[in-house]
């Protein structure tokens, strides 16, 4: 009789299993099954037939899921774990249900219905290997999928797993939170109801990168123009610029950035004159909607501005919407240096002091330069409050220049923004909630103001509020700067939420910065007290001369209670008093 022959064959495998099983189950047995089970039903199942995957066997406490290919199992996984957070929303930390996982490719057996061999012993090891809430992955995995994917790794090298002969590289998925996004979804953002269109940033024709300065200024001056119309959905200058200089199909561009309509352009500046070549283009269809081609002298740049905008408003949404002018320069070289002095925003030190020279010389051209004067505002409230430099006489000084810009131009969002900000810091919260909700009603997509709000609603003993604030701004600015990261994690520590926190604050855009005090509390308060002291203690090498007590009083609290949350957070991760 002929010997069987065994079956083998290449697949991703992943194990997943529930951190701290034992525990829930003596807690409360037949409640863990049942909230075990709907997760089963409700969320993994519809997860593992999406990714066209194979339900191994379920083992207690953990799954084993078969993936014909490596992106499917890593984006499945990814998609678990986010919906799994948000389960947890509507549970106390004692009953929530964290997964760890780990994927594996490499050649497995067959018998029947099971899986057995290497392959599938590395993905065990890979998952039990990983923090609570993690992905761990093996380098044939990330081989697969590194250019696949725009999720991001951290290469964890080489370890040895039990009853694996060789070290296997291992890489941890980097993934934000975005159960807290506003959809739920990992997948593709849903478009808005109304209108929504993403401006990518403008190429430059003139041949001198000297230029650059003034075509992104334009694309960013369209940005905010367009923003100020509440029928509109306008994506965040952040996120289009993710884009600049890089050849992408459209419909991607859009499908990431959940908008409808792409603005396209050019402009090419010299000798006192301007060409601008414009295109509105519908991304599902493919159509162009609208473009048109300007050729004026410089000084007409901003009722070229004007000009695009209307165009593309009434191509939108058919009927032009009046919206208040802004305040706009009387000065072309105070305009390039407000210009110049925008992009050096929150960079360093360095940059802002380098910054606040240009705007100052821009106040000088052009006394009634309503952005100048904000830009300058913020940049020396930043000065005082950020940097480490002198609070005596900027912190007064920031409040009156920011002042004066909304009396110069009170339709400014901008303007508005600013003084809110400062007028917090100043405890005068009545006077800076309507500064808020001005420049919010003025720009109804201005994500750094939701971002920034978030904040002040911590801080007002409203975390559920500044969630729901924060996510509005990273829907309008899916790329966002690393302090929205910071935002949406003290956010989630305030509400208790420790594990959305921890993998909030874990994103490589923020990790690393002072919000690490932050994640020290949350790791602290989720009982990972070795962690919480390593966190706190890199965090204190970068601020030595951080103390609680300073801390908790400079910041504007309305809420003693979230004012000692966090004092009780950063004590347990050995922060120091």
């Amino acid at each position: 009789m002929a010997e069987e022959r065994v079956q083998r064959r290449l697949a991703a495998i992943l194990a997943a299993d529930v951190v701290g099983y034992s525990r829930l189950m003596e807690a409360d047995e037949q409640g863990t099954l049942e909230v075990l089970k709907a997760r089963r039903r409700d969320i993994l199942t519809p997860l593992i037939a999406r990714y066209r995957g194979r339900l191994v066997k379920v083992m207690g406490d953990g799954v084993l899921v078969e993936f014909a290919s490596a992106v499917d199992a890593v984006q499945c996984a990814i998609d678990l774990q986010c919906r799994a957070a948000e389960a947890n929303d509507s549970l106390p930390d004692s009953r929530r249900v964290i997964l760890r996982i780990g994927i594996n490719l490499g050649d497995i057996i067959v018998d029947g219905s099971d899986l057995y061999g290497d392959g599938v012993n590395v993905a065990a090891r890979l998952e039990a290997l990983g923090e609570p809430g993690d992905i761990c992955v093996s380098g044939s995995v990330y081989d697969q999928v590194k250019r696949k994917m725009e999720t991001g790794f951290d290469d964890l090298g080489q370890k040895s797993l039990k009853n694996i002969n060789e070290p296997v590289r291992v890489y941890r998925v980097r993934h934000l939170a975005i159960a807290d996004r506003n959809d739920g979804e990992a997948g593709p953002l849903p478009l808005p109801s109304e209108p929504s269109i993403a401006v990518l940033p403008f190429t430059n024709m003139s041949g001198d990168a000297e230029q650059d300065v003034f075509t992104d200024g334009l694309t960013e001056d369209l940005i905010t123009d367009l923003s100020r119309n509440a029928n509109l959905f306008v994506i965040a200058r952040h996120s289009t610029f993710a884009y600049k200089g890089k050849s992408i199909d459209i419909r991607l561009i859009a499908r990431d950035l959940g908008v409808r309509y792409l603005l396209e352009g050019s402009a090419r500046r010299a000798a006192g004159r301007v060409r601008i070549n414009v295109q509105l283009i519908d991304a599902v269809s493919g159509n162009h909607l609208w473009a048109d081609r300007f050729d004026r002298d410089l000084e007409d740049i901003f009722a070229v501005q004007d000009e695009v905008t209307a165009k593309i408003v009434e191509a939108l949404i058919g009927r032009l919407v009046t919206r208040p002018p802004r305040n706009r320069p009387n000065n072309m070289e105070a305009y390039d240096l407000c210009v110049r002095g925008r992009a050096l925003i929150g960079i360093s030190p360095t940059a802002s002091r380098e910054s606040r020279l240009l705007l100052q010389r821009a106040i000088t051209l052009d006394p009634d330069y309503a952005e100048a004067h904000r830009l300058l505002a913020f940049h020396l409230w930043q000065a005082w409050a950020q940097w480490g430099e002198p609070e005596v006489p900027n912190r007064l000084v920031a409040v009156a220049m920011a002042e004066k810009a909304v009396k110069l131009d009170p339709n400014d969002a901008g303007c508005r923004f600013v003084l809110g900000h400062l007028l917090a810091y100043e405890r005068r919260w009545p006077a800076s909630d309507v500064e808020f909700a001005t420049a919010l009603e003025i720009d109804p997509n201005y994500a750094d103001a939701w971002a920034d709000l978030s904040d002040f609603s911590v801080l007002s003993g409203k975390p559920a509020t500044a969630i729901e604030q924060v996510q509005k701004a990273l829907r309008l600015n899916p790329h966002p700067p690393r302090w929205y990261y910071w935002d949406l994690g003290f956010a989630q520590y305030a509400a208790r939420r420790y594990e959305l926190a921890v993998a909030t604050l874990r994103n490589e855009a923020t990790y690393g910065t002072i919000s690490r005090r932050v994640l020290a509390a949350s790791l602290a308060q989720l009982g990972r007290t070795d962690e919480a002291h390593r966190e706190g203690a890199l965090f204190m090498a970068s601020n030595p001369h951080f103390t609680i007590s300073h801390w908790a009083a400079s910041q504007p609290f309305r809420d003693q209670a979230t004012r000692d949350h966090f004092v009780d957070g950063y004590r347990k991760a050995g922060l120091p008093d």
